[in-house]
């Protein structure tokens, strides 16, 4: 089991989503987060006040797969989130031990499967 972290610019999450769901994954959690990278940010005025821009807003994808998805996972992510820019984006896979599904009691690949 595996779970790959990705984060991607806000512009780009729906793409990522459909082209998660033509490899059949269907089901993940993305949360808004913002960041401070290689791109840098600026700040910004407005009648008179200065604003930092300088946090970035992305969207966090993570999606836990048996080990047969984390090829095609990362190659939809990838094509689907890149601009050719700075500030594309990371995606991460880590290896999980175990996992529960609270309602089935089912474990590892039965429990995401199910």
């Amino acid at each position: 089991m595996k779970k790959i972290e990705a984060i991607v610019r806000a512009s780009r999450f729906d793409q990522v989503k459909e082209a998660l769901r033509e490899k059949d994954i269907n089901f993940f959690t993305f949360y808004e987060v913002k960041g401070y990278g290689h791109q840098k940010g600026k700040a910004l005025s407005y009648r008179g006040a200065v604003y930092d821009v300088g946090y970035i807003a992305r969207v966090k994808l993570e999606i836990i797969v048996s080990e047969a998805f984390v090829a095609p996972a990362i190659e939809a992510i990838s094509i689907a989130a890149k601009t050719g820019e700075k500030g594309d984006g990371l995606i991460y896979v880590s290896s999980l031990e175990e996992i529960v599904n609270i309602r089935s009691g089912l474990r590892n690949s039965e429990a995401i499967n199910k």
